[in-house]
């Protein structure tokens, strides 16, 4: 008896675990609370009375164990950007807001490719801004994944400051798995560091005004020093001979002429002098693709660290630019 009483008692304990109830320590939700309200000056109960209603969500552990940008090869995580569907729907995104890209770029300096193509890699132009309660996505984080525990809790602070400050419901923002929202699915610390009204007569709605949205993504790549008419990336060739370099940060540091010299000769023409970085992305036979990368692709790696994301976001924003040129010419 005592035998199978301990059997049930395990496999109940093993129900709650999986459930999500036995994944979060109530006393840290609670100390946490209560320092949230001391730094932000409002009444515990309001905050108390939000983070009741939070939920831990498994799946989220699940899906931040698995980003697919360290678990797929470049072609595959190319594959899933670079599609006929997602460069119409590009077209189609530039041409119905040309008058706020043309001058949201302009007043910035950042190209239309850029952006377009941030929007089109984080949210298809804005069609899929996510499913998540940001809410549930960051009390996860933030209280059942040890390994970046303090980034969520910190950004679960700055969410409850922004809806807050922005008048926006808690308990009904939606976004990714991570807690990112709206059209160039921001963080909510970049939010209120970066977001940006497009009129400037209001605050700015992410994920409802998709003028802000473009404003947004262009105002966080400006202040990460995006220098304007500069190249992103060139295609290169490793040409017969070439030395084999260690895999290269995405902030560049050598010259164009430094990876010629050593057999990497690019495709489209690139300033000698041109400080760039030798980026070597996988193909699915076990090859590589190599590209020269300029400092606009490591600034784009500041929305986005990892360099396949820089890479798809350069593609499907010169192939939107392309696709939208050829249709003109039609």
């Amino acid at each position: 008896m005592k035998k199978i009483t301990t059997v049930l008692l395990f496999i109940f304990t093993l129900l709650i675990a999986q459930s999500g109830m036995a994944q979060v320590d109530q006393e840290e939700v609670a100390d946490f609370t209560r320092v949230i309200a001391y730094q932000q000056k409002k009444p515990l109960a309001s905050f108390e009375n939000i983070m009741s209603q939070a939920e831990y969500v498994p799946e989220i552990i699940e899906k931040i164990s698995k980003p697919a940008e360290k678990t797929i090869s470049w072609e595959r995580y190319r594959g899933i950007f670079m599609t006929s569907e997602r460069i119409a729907a590009g077209v189609k995104f530039w041409n119905e807001n040309e008058v706020v890209l043309n001058q949201v770029s302009q007043e910035s300096g950042v190209s239309i490719e850029a952006i377009v193509g941030i929007i089109g890699v984080e949210t298809y132009f804005g069609q899929r801004m996510g499913s998540y309660r940001v809410l549930d996505a960051l009390y996860t984080l933030g209280f059942g994944y040890p390994r970046r525990a303090s980034f969520f809790k910190a950004e679960l602070g700055k969410f409850l400051e922004l809806c807050e400050q922005e008048g926006l419901d808690p308990l009904s923002i939606k976004g990714s798995y991570a807690g990112a929202m709206g059209y160039g699915q921001f963080m909510p610390s970049s939010y209120l560091a970066y977001a940006k009204s497009y009129d400037q007569d209001s605050g700015a709605d992410l994920m409802n005004e998709v003028n802000d949205g473009i404003a947004s993504v262009a105002n966080y790549l400006k202040v990460h020093r995006w220098k304007e008419g500069q190249s992103i990336a060139a295609k290169a060739n490793k040409m017969e001979g070439a030395e084999s370099l260690s895999p290269q940060s995405s902030k560049p540091s050598k010259s164009t002429s430094y990876y010629t010299e050593r057999g990497y000769e690019t495709l489209a023409p690139m300033d000698d002098t041109e400080l760039v970085s030798l980026q070597q992305m996988e193909m699915e036979d076990g090859s590589h693709e190599y590209w020269l990368t300029a400092y606009n692709f490591y600034v784009i790696t500041r929305y986005n660290h990892s360099p396949l994301y820089a890479l798809a976001v350069y593609q499907l924003g010169e192939a939107i630019k392309s696709a939208r040129e050829e249709k003109e010419t039609e």
